[in-house]
């Protein structure tokens, strides 16, 4: 049974599922960012910045963001079969191997946190065995999935989603580029305060106005999975 939340309760559950602790493996993954270093069109703070924010653009705001709050609306309106369709043409979109690994092993280990956090009430169960139908969960369907259960506004867990995105990738440069700690904070100030209008866009876009279409940065992902050195697994 889900417990009625309370204003502070779901923020609580937005900042876990937002949290870089959150034990999903996002650590790991750079996606293509180490990629970008490696071909040295990365160097310094701020070809970071300007590459993470045309990610952020071109991909993240266009694809994934506007298939985040559909598939909090199918889970909400318990419609598996938008669930189910919403879900396989992220996992389509996604352009190498490498990113499709990622988010099907990210969103199989929420689903597998879900499930350990059962004794927490909270909807973990139910947010579970509502999982266990996909085949393949990307990991937008399964954060949609607890956010639902949680009762978390949808733009509100959206802005928490692209947070947790923004910040992995500034942790990835800080790592591969690198950069200091102060650099770092200085792209979330900047790129986070693009945030609300990424959101914003994301409510009204369509679905045929759906896409992520960012060639350099597939090519580099692809380029990646054959890179001699690195440290991530994207």
């Amino acid at each position: 049974m889900i417990v009625p939340a309370t204003r502070n309760s779901r923020l609580a559950r937005l900042l876990q599922l937002a949290s870089p602790t959150l034990p999903v493996g996002a650590y790991s993954y750079s996606q293509g960012l180490e990629a970008a270093v490696e071909a040295g069109i990365v160097s310094d703070a701020a070809s970071a910045q300007t590459w993470i924010g045309d990610v952020l653009e071109l991909s993240v705001a266009a694809m994934e963001a506007p298939l985040l709050l559909r598939l909090m609306q199918a889970w909400a309106q318990k419609d598996l079969a938008a669930v189910e369709h919403w879900n396989a043409l992220f996992l389509a979109s996604r352009e190498t191997a490498e990113l499709r690994a990622e988010t099907v092993q990210m969103g199989y280990s929420l689903a597998r946190l879900l499930h350990e956090l059962d004794d927490a009430g909270d909807g973990c169960a139910t947010a579970f065995k509502q999982l266990q139908s996909l085949d393949e969960p990307a990991y937008p369907a399964a954060y949609a999935c607890a956010a639902t259960q949680w009762q978390i506004e949808p733009t509100t867990a959206l802005t928490a989603y692209l947070w947790s995105w923004l910040e992995n990738q500034v942790m990835a440069a800080l790592k591969a580029v690198p950069l200091g700690q102060t650099n770092g904070q200085k792209i979330l100030l900047a790129l986070g305060a693009r945030l609300d209008a990424v959101a914003q866009t994301a409510v009204t876009l369509a679905d045929g106005e759906l896409g992520n279409f960012a060639p350099h940065f597939a090519m580099l992902s692809s380029q990646h999975e054959t890179q001699y050195s690195r440290l991530f697994r994207s």
